[in-house]
């Protein structure tokens, strides 16, 4: 009888050998970036801070990375689980030890424990009571028989009859028998794995109405009226209609099933379990494994292939919703602008506030719509008293209202005489800010003022710092996605947060202005620490440097060392504190600074910048020399040898050099700026043809919504937006980003419009 191993854990080396193909990176690379996740660090400081380590993987392969080498662990210790238990019952074969060995996937592991997973009582358990397994096994051998077929079929039967166990005639031994051979067909890791592929290439998802008498009762809309009577084949089903069928039935509108044909299943069961038409029991083993598949296999595999379908989907839409709520996170700030935020409303009047160029809030006030001239004197006054740049207006009910009305004031204001100052205005998302203005942290922030007040601050520091602001929100409610409540909501959450860790560690944090909300994103960082940090700079005052983190209760050598490069301090005693350049490398940093051409008190970024030219000079002399043979290889040489002086890799050196010559460097500032409007434009101003600029919205399976600046964000379908064929939108676009779009269609009783961006420059 096999035996457990000693040795349960699954060795790293054999992990980054597996990992190696599947991922096409190599095995070393690997080993070492699971022994940096094993010993605690964080993905955003592996992708940035150990480079050399890696081999510069990116934070995308370093997360396949740890999520994989979970799933190769839980599968290893899911063996030695299914091993240990069948051993336990002894049974456990040296055939069967090495298949749980050999298995792939977590199914192929469960398919084989299956037969001895404790079941409670069927068909078969209750014959095997019986005692006519052994007949089972004779109708699964197909004996062939010489003589007359029914003589032998009772003879075989003979032996299994007993009135005290209720099998009394021959029949109901073999009906016994075969409810036995039905459970160990359907049971058969081969049999179920043939069944599993064919049924993920060749079955049919429908759908029908669960009560056609009452579909104007539950679907009053006719939202589901696509899939009354829906039939695709499961390769041509998509994931948002995976996901639209799943509601559905949620709502008791539709039922939906999974269905393969008995015809076009058997041949898959019969090369496994062959009928031989000679043999007595050859129509006994048919009729029980044509039992055994529509009783037992085929209801086991519709519920397998809806799962992976909801699997697939759920999975889809959450990367999707990621992706989107990276690109909104990661949106430029519109930085050293006064901002006049507004959240409309009709019966409560528009909410006014105003918060400085750091997001400091100053003042807030009412005006009511249906009191035009109050309001625009109010706006006037707030805007010419606080020299006010740009307005936020939320998206709310009456923002197009609110909207005419600033776009008004705008163009009386730069028609006067002397006013050269342009004042914009921006429509902002207001999703989550309703969210935000009732929870603990903006009660802390603001304890005197009411939740309109704080969510109409929020409004107003979205333009400001997208991110710093966002963060205080729970991912799901930015209105970003799809379908989002209809995915697996833990799975969701773990997808977010992970995105917000990386956007917030990607853009780095100024520790004197950041919010706990913020800080607690920061690698290494818990809420508890970044409490911590906010208590102790109200106390003490700003940070001077990186170093005094180390005073922070909560804060030890294991937290510094993951957070201090993303904790940046502007105006402190270090410049190095100031940039992405991590402290274990300042000494680095100031030995490259002490080697660089020109005056010690010059700009780092002009002495780098003249020892960039030098070395492309001596390269360019070094080629030359040599007849142009030795191409690039010398100014790479020099910058090894350079990086070996200071004592670094070369990613580390070429990171030390970008920030010494951008200090203070935000990633996101590249981005293009927002668009501010000065007019306003109404549904009845758009023409067929007419070519707009315009925000992305969202992103969606089907397309993309864009703001061009009406009340309703216009939707260009994906088959507009390019002119080749566009399998994902999100290759062509992202949230936030401004494109070119042309007018297709407007509806003006739906208030629909239809964009395309095709044949138009980008």
């Amino acid at each position: 009888m096999a035996t457990t191993p000693e040795d349960s854990s699954l060795a790293v080396t054999d992990i980054a050998q597996t990992l190696s193909s599947e991922l096409s990176l190599s095995s070393g690379q690997i080993a070492r970036t699971i022994a940096l996740l094993d010993e605690g660090n964080t993905i955003p400081f592996i992708a940035r801070y150990r480079k050399e380590v890696t081999g510069s993987l990116d934070e995308v392969q370093i997360q396949a990375i740890a999520d994989r080498t979970a799933s190769l662990r839980a599968l290893h210790e899911r063996k030695q689980d299914v091993h240990r238990l069948i051993e336990t019952q002894g049974k456990l074969t040296p055939e069967l030890a090495a298949a749980i060995s050999a298995a792939k996937t977590l199914q192929e592991v469960e398919d084989l424990y299956l037969p001895y997973r404790p079941k409670r009582k069927t068909r078969a358990s209750v014959a095997r009571e019986k005692g006519l397994a052994p007949l089972a096994e004779v109708i699964l051998q197909q004996l062939e028989i010489a003589g007359d077929a029914q003589a032998a079929l009772e003879k075989h039967a003979k032996p299994f009859l007993d009135a005290e166990k209720g099998v009394e005639t021959s029949l109901e031994a073999y009906a016994g028998a075969s409810d036995i051979v039905a459970e160990i067909i359907s049971e058969d890791a081969n049999v179920r794995g043939s069944m599993r592929s064919s049924f993920f290439k060749r079955s049919t998802v429908g759908a029908k109405a669960a009560d056609p008498e009452k579909l104007a009762e539950k679907d009053p809309t006719g939202v589901y009226q696509l899939y009354y009577d829906f039939n695709e084949d499961v390769t041509k089903l998509v994931p948002h209609r995976v996901l639209a069928l799943n509601r559905a039935e949620r709502e008791d509108v539709l039922r939906v099933s999974v269905s393969l044909s008995y015809e076009q299943a058997k041949a898959y069961i019969t090369q496994h379990y062959p009928v031989k038409a000679s043999s007595p029991f050859a129509s006994i083993l048919s009729e029980a494994m044509e039992d055994g598949y529509k009783r037992l296999l085929a209801p086991a595999m519709e519920r397998e292939v809806r799962m992976e379908l909801t699997r697939q989907a759920e999975e889809h839409a959450i990367n999707i919703f990621a992706a989107n709520l990276r690109n909104l996170l990661l949106q430029p700030p519109l930085r050293g602008k006064k901002v006049l935020g507004i959240d409309p409303g009709f019966r409560t009047g528009c909410k006014l506030a105003v918060v400085d160029e750091t997001g400091k809030y100053i003042i807030s006030d009412t005006m009511y719509l249906h009191q035009a001239d109050k309001a625009r004197d109010l706006l006037r006054k707030l805007l010419e008293h606080y020299q006010i740049e740009i307005i936020a207006i939320g998206n709310g009910t009456a923002s197009r209202e609110t909207e005419q009305l600033v776009a008004a004031l705008i163009k009386d204001l730069e028609s006067e005489k002397g006013k050269t100052r342009q004042t914009g205005y921006m429509i902002v998302n207001e999703a989550g800010a309703s969210v935000y203005s009732a929870s603990e942290a903006a009660r802390e922030e603001f304890p005197t003022l009411d939740a309109t007040q704080r969510g109409t601050i929020s409004i107003a520091r979205r333009l400001q710092d997208p991110l710093a602001e966002l963060v205080k929100i729970d991912p799901k409610a930015v209105g970003v996605g799809l379908y989002q409540h209809d995915v697996d909501q833990k799975d969701l959450a773990a997808m977010l947060d992970r995105v917000v860790v990386s956007c917030v560690n990607f853009a780095g944090v100024e520790v004197n202005s950041a919010s706990a909300a913020l800080l607690k994103h920061v690698s290494g960082i818990n809420t508890r620490v970044a409490n911590a940090i906010v208590k102790y700079r109200e106390a003490n005052g700003p940070f001077k440097s990186r170093e005094e983190l180390h005073k922070v209760p909560g804060l030890g050598p294991a937290t510094f060392v993951q957070a201090a490069g993303f904790l940046k301090i502007a105006n402190g005693n270090e410049l190095l504190d100031n940039t992405f350049i991590h402290p274990e490398s300042y000494n680095a940093a100031r030995a490259l600074l002490d080697m660089l051409p020109g005056e010690k008190t010059a700009r780092p970024s002009e002495r780098i910048t003249q020892f960039r030219q030098l070395v492309k000079l001596q390269n360019s002399l070094g080629r030359s020399k040599r007849n142009q043979s030795a191409g690039g290889g010398c100014e790479q040489a020099a910058w090894s040898d350079l990086a070996k002086k200071i004592g670094v890799g070369l990613p580390t050196l070429q990171d030390i050099l970008e920030n010494l010559e951008k200090p203070g460097l935000d990633p996101r500032d590249a981005l293009p700026a927002p668009i501010l409007r000065h007019d306003v434009l109404k549904m009845e101003d758009l023409q067929t043809g007419m070519v707009l600029q315009g925000t992305v919205r969202n992103v969606v399976d089907f397309g993309a919504f864009v703001d061009i600046g009406v009340k309703q964000d216009g939707l260009v379908h994906v088959s507009e937006m390019a002119d080749r064929f566009v399998k994902d939108p999100l290759s062509i676009v992202s949230v936030g980003q401004v494109v070119q779009v042309r007018v297709l269609k407007v509806d003006m009783q739906r208030g629909r419009v239809q964009l395309s961006m095709r044949g138009i420059e980008q």
